[in-house]
């Protein structure tokens, strides 16, 4: 799995028909996963879990559940219930999350590195072992019944969307692998693959998350890019990764232009080190454009595995 795509829809009746049929569209033309992000409103573990069930052969994934407001048990219930459902082929993402998502929650954002540690240890027990007994400082894993999902094997690989270096340094020792957003080529290269390639004694996954877009209408594109990626500049994780690239801004990291553009953009983060790259936003522009953009996409995996 070396190139897919993150899928969302909008203005449709029934959004998780959308999806389907968006993800069957996009298999039909050669991409190997699809992803979904965890917002408020639908469950991403079951949405991934009916798309590749609804899909097969399509590897897809969450990126990623915030850790906050939320319990071992019952995450590790839904990944194994839709790693069962597509008989193995999905990938957990996990996330430290925000006081946004803490306020919605009413809980408090504290201590976020603990509590990704605390969370990463107990979800791993439950995954391998079927049961946990894990007591924390601020979690308590007990299950009182198994919890092992026939069917749900391999165990469902876990990444975090770690960007930060004590985020890192957890996942490296805990996880798979990472799932950098908006973290661009120089980002990579000088702060985020080596960071967890010393944390980690495999080597790790790098699933670069890249918004792009194929188009001849550059200006309109990049113009509703500044508008719609601008929330991610209130978020501090975010920002840094932005500054670190040297952009002001988060529509600066997209990928917008022709194919050979877009496909050197691409290139560039393989070589940064990203072992995946997984393109976002491809609805930034007119249906025709991300059905062209998932073309490309789908060329660009055929020929990675055909090198």
């Amino acid at each position: 799995m070396t190139l897919g795509i993150a899928l969302a829809a909008t203005n449709v009746e029934n959004y998780v028909d959308a999806i389907v049929a968006k993800a069957r569209t996009a298999h039909d033309l050669g991409l190997k996963s699809a992803w979904f992000g965890q917002r408020m409103d639908y469950d991403s573990p079951a949405l991934a879990a009916i798309v590749g069930r609804e899909v097969p052969g399509l590897q897809v994934g969450t990126s990623a559940i915030p850790v906050v407001g939320r319990h071992p048990v019952n995450v590790a219930a839904q990944a194994q219930t839709a790693q069962a459902a597509t008989h193995g082929r999905y990938h957990l993402g996990l996330a430290v999350g925000s006081t946004l998502i803490a306020d919605a929650f009413g809980t408090p954002f504290d201590r976020p590195i603990a509590r990704l540690r605390e969370f990463l240890t107990a979800t791993l027990q439950l995954l391998e072992t079927g049961t946990a007994d894990f007591h924390g400082e601020l979690l308590t894993v007990t299950p009182t019944l198994p919890t092992a999902v026939p069917g749900a094997q391999p165990r469902p690989p876990v990444l975090v969307a770690a960007m930060g270096p004590q985020a890192l340094a957890v996942s490296g020792e805990l996880a798979d692998g990472i799932l950098p957003y908006l973290a661009g080529p120089k980002t990579l290269t000088t702060h985020i693959v080596p960071a967890i390639t010393r944390a980690s004694a495999t080597k790790p996954r790098v699933v670069a998350f890249v918004p792009a877009v194929v188009t001849a209408d550059i200006e309109a594109v990049r113009a509703h890019a500044l508008d719609q990626l601008s929330f991610y500049e209130q978020v501090p994780s975010y920002s840094r990764v932005i500054n670190l690239e040297g952009a002001s801004r988060a529509a600066d990291l997209a990928l917008i232009g022709d194919e050979e553009t877009v496909a050197a953009g691409i290139h560039r983060y393989f070589e940064a080190g990203a072992t995946e790259v997984v393109i976002t936003s491809t609805d930034l522009s007119s249906p025709e454009d991300e059905r062209r953009t998932w073309e490309l996409v789908g060329q660009l995996a055929a020929d990675r595995v055909g090198a």
